[in-house]
């Protein structure tokens, strides 16, 4: 059994509903916005389906009836425009996220909060800094969309199922974000390597250009936003999958945005690091080693973010 509060139930929103609904993650997922007429119709349209699924309840509510939630999950915020900088939306969605922390705190005090609106980094440190809440229990979506989209043009290049690409995103969810090459691999071969390791196949692979996978990570909400208007898809699935993992009893392991307490040197920021995510929310943190280059790189991610905080009121 589990109970998941969603705040928030625009594209993101009530397609995390849909797809834990869906997926049988979520015994009972409460959804909450101002709009109470939307929250009240996408949880409808969802419930209408059930009969198809496993047993769920599903209903829009208050923040009252988010007692007793095992995770909440926070989408409110004003929508990324075409254009427009993830970093842009930080003051504004801020402010946002200072308005719902008491009254969702109070209700849930408990729970294990992921937080997926924009500029994410952002609203997860400002969560921690006015919540109270321990720093493991404040989970940011972080890189894991970056990391998938990293991973799903990795088995575009070489034809290979996703699940046998290992490689991540690390850093900001946004222009400053990086791919640590050097822990990059497709089935223990070093990514570098797998092209000349191939054998007995008829397939050509091109030759991997970095630069060109990174700009496609990096560009790649922008330009579904530019032609569909917003992203939802993946982002839903990436943070069911984290949802999946806050219930279970077995380390899984991930990159999302959590405080950094000197890791890799760094501080008094949320960014995205390799970490181990169960029940109890960050279970620890893994620190693989990274190059002298990327080290650099975090530290200039993490630099990023702390300029962005300074400028802003939380």
């Amino acid at each position: 059994m589990s109970k998941i509060t969603i705040i928030g139930t625009g594209s993101v929103g009530s397609t995390i509903a849909y797809t834990l609904a869906v997926t049988g993650a979520a015994s009972e997922i409460v959804m909450i916005d101002i709009n109470q007429d939307k929250a009240l119709g996408e949880a409808l349209d969802i419930r209408q389906g059930l009969p198809f699924c496993a047993p769920c309840s599903i209903y829009a509510g208050s923040y009252q009836d988010a007692v007793d939630s095992d995770i909440v999950i926070l989408t409110s915020g004003v929508a990324r425009k075409p254009g427009q900088s993830r970093l842009d939306l930080a003051q504004i969605n801020v402010n946002i996220i200072k308005d719902i922390i008491p009254s969702i705190t109070r209700s849930a005090p408990n729970a294990n909060y992921i937080i997926v609106a924009n500029p994410v980094d952002i609203l997860t440190y400002t969560f921690f800094k006015c919540s109270g809440l321990p720093s493991n229990r404040i989970i940011g979506s972080g890189t894991i969309l970056d990391t998938a989209r990293l991973r799903a043009r990795l088995s575009e290049y070489y034809s290979i199922n996703q699940q046998n690409v290992h490689a991540y995103v690390m850093g900001e969810h946004g222009d400053s974000s990086f791919i640590p090459w050097s822990l990059a691999n497709i089935s223990n071969i070093p990514v570098d390597d797998y092209r000349s390791s191939v054998s007995g196949m008829d397939n050509l692979y091109p030759e991997l250009d970095h630069a060109e996978i990174e700009t496609y990570v990096r560009k790649s909400g922008a330009r579904v936003i530019e032609r569909k208007g917003a992203t939802f898809y993946a982002v839903s699935v990436s943070v069911c999958h984290i949802v999946k993992s806050l219930l279970s009893t077995v380390d899984t392991t991930m990159t999302v945005s959590t405080m950094l307490n000197g890791e890799y040197g760094i501080e008094d920021v949320c960014l995205s690091i390799l970490c181990a995510i169960n029940r109890d929310g960050v279970s620890g943190k893994l620190l693989p080693p990274l190059t002298a280059e990327e080290t650099a790189l975090l530290h200039k991610s993490a630099d990023s973010l702390k300029a962005i905080i300074k400028s802003i009121t939380i």
